[in-house]
């Protein structure tokens, strides 16, 4: 028996990693199952899991989100039973887990796209002849060949669960801080077998697709044949969530994009940094006039829900560029701000510029910035705030008017940093605020302001009022940062 299992970031999120393994072990795909749990899983209940399987291979996915319930829960299944064969991949298993107990607890790790060496391993070990050598470097496999995971999705996950889909494996962009960096050769899948995956899902009942692709908008006649598919109106009430690179939007996209109605597409638009010099550093061919003024066409022109990425502590990028970066980016209007620190993973040439820049990682995941030869621990941690406080009150869509009486004439980075500065002294705390508390806490800490008090009003009033879900709402509400640029 093969079993292959995972710890999810959450219960709605499905892995397609081990769908692609379970859909490409050609004649072990009959002895083998899978088995996939969430952060809030006891390594105890997920190893009672495992062993009720009775597996004699347990291949388990990675991620800097679960190593140490990974490690916590190979422990425990070595102890029971050190029989059982671990084999590990995922991101992780490729530099950072080099010098990692995990490692040592498994008995293979296969390095890099595992559909055909997973198999091929599994032959061998069933066989009685499993390889000397403990990571198993795999190559690009050709996509081409590989059979598509599609119906390896429950008709349970279809019904509760994001649905991951792909179009594309690889990246031409090299951002430092990113393992797609490693290789810069994009491959696509088979288009005809691609659209007959997603009308099959369509039709068992899925309504949720989320993209993995890296760069969704670069092939623009791929991209332009998919919107098409769901621009169909037979597949009217679908909601698309795709990442896009911001300064590249030709017209074929443009025109798609302008079609869909309200609430059917997310865009994921990560930009990162508005500075020239810092985009250079990071090794990120962006123009950032152009993000921006794509940025705006997007806003005015579509209705599509846009989720913007910036992060702190890029290489040569101080607070007041960071600041000034935000700035920019209010101003522009986007349903969402994801701010980010910046993380370290093993392998990536960012781990080659620490010296340079002063950079102290924290040695444990997610490997977040504690401080650079710009800003200091202390201040990396207001600014760890700042995001934490900014996701509940920014990107919420419970706040617009109240910030945008706040930041009518300021700048909207002083503003929240203030008001994430005081609501931290006032309450110690960044998590488990309840929304009445909050709006309580916000009000006081920007008291003074009649137009504010009367914005705060007028939240708090339609926070109050039922809000009757939309036929494909977006993982956040589609309200909020659109309006705060006008005061």
């Amino acid at each position: 028996m093969i079993l292959l299992t995972t710890f999810n970031a959450r219960f709605t999120h499905a892995s397609l990693g081990l769908r692609s393994l379970l859909a490409n072990l050609g004649p072990l795909r009959e002895r083998s199952g899978m088995v996939e749990f969430d952060l809030e899983t006891r390594p105890e209940e997920a190893v009672e899991r495992v062993l009720l399987a009775r597996p004699r291979i347990v291949g388990c996915g990675v991620y800097a989100w679960n190593t140490d319930l990974t490690t916590r829960m190979a422990r425990l299944l070595k102890r029971l039973r050190p029989e059982v064969i671990l084999v590990l991949g995922g991101p992780e298993t490729g530099f950072a887990l080099d010098d990692h107990p995990l490692a040592e607890l498994a008995d293979h790790l296969i390095v890099g796209e595992g559909e055909v060496a997973f198999r091929a391993l599994a032959e061998v070990i069933l066989a009685g002849t499993p390889p000397a050598e403990k990571k198993i470097f795999a190559p690009p496999p050709d996509l081409h060949q590989l059979a598509l995971p599609y119906a390896e999705y429950t008709d349970a996950d279809l019904a509760h669960r994001q649905i991951y889909v792909e179009a594309s494996r690889g990246c031409a962009w090299q951002c430092v801080f990113c393992l797609s960096a490693l290789d810069a050769r994009v491959r696509r899948f088979p288009l005809p077998a691609l659209l007959a995956g997603l009308e099959q899902l369509y039709a068992r009942g899925a309504r949720r697709f989320k993209f993995v692709d890296r760069i969704f908008n670069t092939h623009r006649e791929q991209a332009a044949t998919l919107l098409d598919f769901f621009l169909d109106p037979a597949r009217a009430d679908a909601f698309l969530h795709f990442e896009m690179i911001p300064d590249l939007l030709p017209e074929a996209i443009r025109e798609r994009l302008a079609a869909f109605p309200p609430g059917a597409v997310q865009l994921e638009l990560g930009v990162q940094s508005f500075d020239p010099q810092v985009l250079r550093a990071i090794r990120r061919r962006q123009d950032p006039d152009k993000a921006a003024a794509n940025l705006t066409w997007l806003r005015t022109a579509t209705r599509v829900h846009l989720h913007t990425d910036l992060i702190v502590g890029l290489p040569g990028e101080s607070l007041a560029g960071f600041a000034a970066g935000f700035d920019r980016l209010v101003a522009l209007a986007p349903h969402e701000i994801q701010v980010g620190i910046l993380k370290r993973l093993a392998g990536t040439p960012l781990t080659a510029m620490e010296a340079a820049h002063g950079y102290v990682f924290s040695p444990d995941p997610p490997y977040e910035l504690l401080a650079n030869d710009r800003i200091d621990f202390f201040t990396m941690r207001r600014m760890k705030r700042f995001a934490r406080y900014w996701d509940l009150i920014g990107n919420s869509g419970r706040f617009t008017q109240t910030l945008a009486q706040a930041f009518c004439d300021r700048s909207p980075f002083e503003v929240f940093l203030s008001l994430s500065d005081r609501l931290f002294a006032t309450t110690g705390e960044t998590h488990g605020i309840a929304l009445p508390r909050l709006f309580s806490l916000v009000g006081e800490c920007l008291a003074g302001q009649t137009e504010i008090d009367t914005a705060l009003e007028q939240d708090m009033r339609r926070a109050e009022r039922p809000v009757r879900p939309a036929r494909a709402t977006p993982p956040r509400q589609q309200r909020a940062l659109g309006r705060l640029s006008s005061c």
